[in-house]
């Protein structure tokens, strides 16, 4: 494996953002460290807006790359001197590999895709969002890939989705915002934004035919139980772990569309270190 994160003895990396004590990266990134024999220390940094820059600055050359949470994806992108398409089309990067240049991505639409990939959904015609969460940007991107061509958005203050619908015109997308209030239109996949603290979810003409709760907080869906089967209810914690895959593939091998060594073998125990992460949390 001609990997980035082998070489030069421990490489340190971080998930950096304000909060990140909820943080579950260091709990996949050292399931996929472990896995695929690699020396890495990754921990949780809490930095500050406004901060990153600064805090970047100051790593010597054993940091090899940062998860990066709220606020802090946009500064992230700012950073980079290079970033991946998905990145340049949010403004936002969740992902930075360091060294004499800072490299940028967005895996949070690879982790959307994979997600509704995995639960057997290719492609779509219609999509819908629920909220203008830090997600959101990422959600419209990943339904566009899966082939959207009209997405309804629901949000408190529907003029406050501009920004949104300009990304949907750069995208070929035609975005149609609503209230949160107004019951959803029948949809092929939607993805909810909505914070764990955010009021009941909206009403459905229709279920979706699948929902993705990106909120991995609630990583039981009730948020939308009962309006939604359980069959066509996505776990954020899906999502989470699918993005984790793809940097961890950027942080091994210094690329996002090469596959792991042996991938299928490290997404297992990725997954079983956020399951057994998640009964921690329930006992």
């Amino acid at each position: 494996m001609a990997a980035v994160g082998g070489a030069g003895g421990t490489r340190r990396l971080a998930v950096v953002g304000q909060p990140v004590a909820h943080s579950l990266s260091p709990v996949l990134q050292g399931a996929a460290a472990r896995a695929l024999g690699l020396d890495w220390a990754y921990e949780r940094r809490e930095v500050a807006p406004g901060a990153l820059a600064g805090f970047v600055a100051g790593l010597d050359a054993a940091w090899l790359g940062l998860s990066v949470t709220a606020p802090l994806k946009g500064e992230a992108a700012a950073l980079a001197s290079a970033l991946d398409e998905r990145a340049t089309l949010t403004g936002a990067a969740n992902t930075l590999l360091l060294g004499a240049r800072v490299r940028g991505w967005n895996t949070d639409v690879g982790g959307i895709v994979r997600a509704f990939a995995d639960a057997g959904l290719g492609s779509v015609r219609t999509g819908g969002i629920v909220g203008a969460g830090a997600t959101a940007q990422s959600a419209l991107v990943a339904l566009a890939e899966l082939g959207a061509e009209r997405v309804v958005v629901a949000l408190r203050s529907p003029h406050k989705a501009e920004a949104l619908v300009a990304l949907g015109e750069r995208l070929g997308v035609l975005v149609a915002p609503q209230g949160l209030e107004e019951p959803l239109p029948a949809v092929d996949a939607a993805v909810s934004t909505l914070p764990a603290a955010a009021p009941a979810a909206p009403d459905f003409d229709a279920p979706p035919a699948v929902l993705l709760d990106a909120d991995y907080a609630r990583a039981d869906g009730s948020r939308y139980r009962g309006a939604v089967p359980a069959g066509q209810l996505l776990d954020g914690r899906e999502m989470l772990l699918q993005q984790a895959v793809l940097q961890a593939r950027i942080f091994a091998l210094g690329e996002v569309e090469a596959p792991l060594p042996e991938e299928a073998r490290v997404v297992t125990a990725m997954r079983a270190a956020l399951e057994a992460s998640a009964g921690l949390e329930e006992s």
